[in-house]
């Protein structure tokens, strides 16, 4: 089981904590995927784990034992990066002995791994001679074979084009039938993180948004913040005190959940349409603001300039109009 406890860490020159006060806990063959924009800290949390950054407060914990004062090679922690960092002066299968040395079962147990991550073709080919989808198979290859504790997955996907992403991503899912120790797995991309993790944590500005089931947290998030951040759209945000009957609180409701029906209390009028394939996002502007209608693009052609919307109880959160928070 990996832990950490209330994790700060601040740079030299920075505003705000990188890590303000995190706390994390990981059982075995349990994937968490952190998600957050660009500067949330997600690195950050990772570099702790691993021995990279010493925290100015919090420790770390592994199987219940303090590491934090531990060095990274003492630490049986395995690091993979946005960039795969192989030795460029060495083909894929010294890359991968390397990391061996002069283990007796090292040429069996790369070509293990070679087949089971598609790349055995590849193992007498210069890391320039391989895509970026095959560099990274290869760094997750060579992560395992350091016999790690616990893996720690730094946007491993981020430099790859969507149809590789997917293939990449379902290989890391599959990660779990040879490694049984907690995986971290960071990511700016939700639909991403919601498909690898088991367990889902919003990090925004070094704080720990929400943390929970990914479904969960997809529908009934703790945070006005955590609400606005996941799904291919944000989730509207209403005052209520504009709707009739009103309400004090700011209301928060999915584009898919909205309904578009020509009795709709909340009166608008279509401001765009932004087509996706199966679906189409419809723009309306309300005395409540602006809010944003996911429906079908078989039923765009049926609508009036001005339309009603319904927002079925079920799907509507309610958060603290100061704090943000959820409200029971």
């Amino acid at each position: 089981m990996l832990a950490v406890n209330d994790l700060v860490v601040s740079y030299v020159g920075s505003e705000r904590p990188a890590l303000d006060g995190v706390s994390l806990r990981v059982e075995p063959r349990q994937t968490l995927a952190v998600v957050g924009r660009s500067g949330s800290g997600k690195s950050t949390l990772l570099r702790v784990i691993a021995g990279l950054v010493t925290p100015d407060q919090g420790d770390v914990l592994l199987d219940g034992e303090s590491i934090r004062d531990r060095p990274p090679q003492a630490r049986r922690v395995a690091l993979v990066f946005q960039d795969d960092a192989l030795f460029t002066n060495m083909t894929v299968r010294k890359n991968l002995h390397f990391v061996l040395r002069e283990r007796r079962d090292a040429a069996l147990r790369i070509e293990e791994l070679a087949v089971a991550l598609h790349f055995e073709p590849y193992l007498d080919r210069w890391p320039r001679e391989l895509s970026g989808g095959e560099r990274q198979r290869v760094a997750l290859a060579r992560a395992l074979l350091s016999d790690p504790q616990v893996l720690l997955l730094d946007e491993p996907l981020a430099h790859l084009d969507p149809e590789l992403r997917v293939l990449i991503r379902d290989e890391v899912v599959g990660l779990r039938s040879r490694f049984t120790g907690p995986i971290v797995y960071v990511t700016h991309d939700h639909t991403e993180a919601m498909s690898v993790g088991d367990d889902l944590a919003v990090l925004m500005d070094g704080v720990i948004e929400d943390q929970g089931s990914p479904q969960r947290v997809y529908d009934s998030p703790r945070t006005a913040r955590a609400a606005r951040f996941l799904g291919e759209r944000s989730m509207n945000l209403i005052d209520g005190t504009l709707l009739s009957p009103p309400d004090e609180a700011l209301l928060g409701i999915r584009p898919e959940h909205v309904r578009i029906t020509s009795n709709g209390r909340v009166r608008g009028q279509v401001i765009r349409c932004e087509p996706t394939g199966a679906d189409v996002y419809v723009h309306v502007s309300t005395s409540a603001g602006e809010i944003l209608v996911r429906v079908a693009s078989k039923d765009v052609s049926a609508f009036e300039t001005e339309v009603g919307l319904e927002f079925p109880y079920p799907h509507v959160q309610r958060f603290d109009r100061v704090t943000g928070v959820a409200l029971a």
